[in-house]
């Protein structure tokens, strides 16, 4: 199993699939994904993170920092 934390709030979110579930035969989907944005930047955020960005137009790199706040 791997993990790796969410750009906004840091939390470590399970990431399924690949050689770390290959030996541990664990099954589940991921815990986050990685947003790429308009401008260009990417950001990896958990699926709380994500529901709690804006949901009128694309989401931007403000809204993602504003989430830290």
């Amino acid at each position: 199993m791997t993990k790796q934390p969410c750009d906004s709030c840091g939390v470590p979110v399970r990431i399924g699939g690949g050689i770390g579930d290959f030996w541990s035969f664990e099954t589940g989907s991921s815990g986050g994904m990685t947003l790429e944005l308009a401008d260009g930047s990417e950001f990896f955020l958990c699926f709380d993170c994500i529901e709690r960005l804006p949901g009128e137009g694309e989401p931007t790199r403000e809204d993602v920092e504003a989430l830290t706040d």
